[in-house]
Order: C-alpha cells, then structure tokens, then sequence
C-alpha cells in the first residue's frame, strides 16, 4: 500500500519541542510507509525555509510547502473569535487527492501501523479514518454526530475524497461559524463521518500522551500523540506547578524511547 498513500503535516511557528516531536513524526512514517509514499509538511506563520531547520535532519523525500488559501466555502464562516493556527490543516484540504492521505499532527508520532489504520488501507469501500480521544472536544458540532470523542491528531481520506465539499456539505446544513480550535475539529469530525462512519484509530494504538487527567501519560501500542507540547507556554497551573513544566516533564520521560522506536538515535 505504500505507493498508494500520502502523508501531511501542517506545522506553524510553535514551540521546539514541537520542531522535535515533527522530526520524530515524520521518521516515524518514514519507517512505515517507506520512499515510495508521498511525504509534505505544510508551513505556516514562518517562511518554509525556517521550517526545515528547525525540524532538522528528515528523509530527503519529504517536501516542505506554504500553507495555501482556505476553500471560500470554509472562509465565509469563519468568527470573529477564530484564534491564529485555527483552521490551517484545511489550507489546502488536499495534498494528494489521487492517494489515500494521512494527515498527522506534528506531535502525532507513529512507530507501528495502527489496526484501524491498516482497516482503512484495505478496505474494498474505503471510508475515512480520524483517531479518538478521551475527552469529547467537538464545539458547536458536538451534536451532529455520535458522542464518541474524537480529535483530528489522525485524519484519513480516501482516493479522490472531497473533503471541500463535505465541510462545505455541513455548513450548509449547520451554519454555525467556526469560533475555535474545536469548531474546526467538530466540523471535520462531523464531515468525515458523512456517508458512512470514520474509522477510529483507538487511543491503546495512539495514547492521548499527557500529564492532564483524563488524559494518560503512557505510550500506546502504535503511536502517542503529545497533546499540548507545541505551546512555549500554558498559561495555567496543575497541582500548583506551571503546566508547562508537567508537559515538558512527560516528553522528555519519554524522549529516548521515542527515538528508538521510530530508529533514531537521540540527539
């Protein structure tokens, strides 16, 4: 199947240890998917160039690119409330329209092919995939679908998938504008699901990996994805210490494994 399939990140200007978990990401994938799977980071909020050196050292068959423009159908709905970075793992939709296309998020890292994953990849009537969460984190669309959380870490589409006009598909129906973070996620969640519902890749294949209850600080069977690790800073306390240090205390627990796993040696 390797041929057959894409891989995406998008990426904006966040913290290092996001840079790092990127690198790890992409390796990671790399190892699974091989040469002959199409690889692309899409930049935003800093030049591309910037981009790569801080990522370091990737397989050279992966191509860095500039965020493109939202769909107009995406655009109009927009809120005043919309937060910088919302909405860019839409700009574009589509990176390989021809291809199955995984999207993953920077600090999303995969050493094993979830079964969910592998479901996808080998079905006759390909559906999408997405992954699941602990916590339900859809927004203004949480009603709109099934009450299994859900997250956008893992986003699956099959060859030729409109994902254009599925997001515009429920905006129509459900106007409502796209405020936050979990609004995009909802709308996509939502999308995804229409036709026939998502895969889920389950979080004992991908841990929610976090410090925060009910959130876990584990590595799951096929991957973890480290939720929170790209912000420099969390503007909030847990059991009376910064945030950010729990979160910075959970990667680097967790860093040389992480390197092993995807062959790595730590740097």
């Amino acid at each position: 199947m390797s041929a057959s399939i894409g891989l995406r990140w998008t990426i904006g200007d966040v913290s290092p240890l996001g840079f790092e978990a990127l690198r790890l990401s992409v390796w990671g994938a790399w190892r699974l998917f091989g040469d002959d799977a199409g690889y692309v980071v899409v930049v935003n909020s800093l030049p591309v160039a910037s981009a790569r050196t801080r990522a370091g050292p990737v397989p050279d068959c992966v191509r860095w690119m500039a965020a493109g423009a939202l769909p107009d159908a995406l655009r109009s709905h927009l809120g005043p409330g919309m937060a910088e970075g919302v909405a860019w793992k839409l700009a574009p939709p589509r990176c390989f329209p021809g291809r199955y296309e995984l999207s993953l998020d920077n600090d999303c890292i995969l050493w094993d092919r979830p079964a969910a994953l592998a479901a996808w990849l080998e079905e006759t009537a390909p559906r999408c995939l997405v992954a699941a969460d602990v916590e339900l984190a859809l927004g203004a669309f949480t009603n709109l679908t099934d009450a299994r959380p859900r997250n956008t870490g893992i986003r699956g589409l099959p060859p030729g998938y409109d994902l254009t006009a599925a997001l515009a598909a429920v905006l129509e129906e459900h106007p409502a504008p796209l405020e936050s973070e979990l609004d995009e996620q909802g709308l996509q969640v939502v999308a995804l699901d229409r036709g026939a519902p998502a895969h889920v890749v389950s979080t004992e294949d991908v841990a929610i990996c976090s410090p925060f209850w009910p959130k876990r600080p584990v590595l799951g069977r096929a991957g973890a994805h480290f939720v929170g690790l790209n912000s420099r800073s969390l503007p909030w306390r847990y059991y009376d210490r910064p945030a950010s240090d729990w979160v910075r205390e959970n990667w680097n627990r967790h860093r040389a494994e992480l390197y092993r796993r995807v062959g790595l040696e730590p740097q």
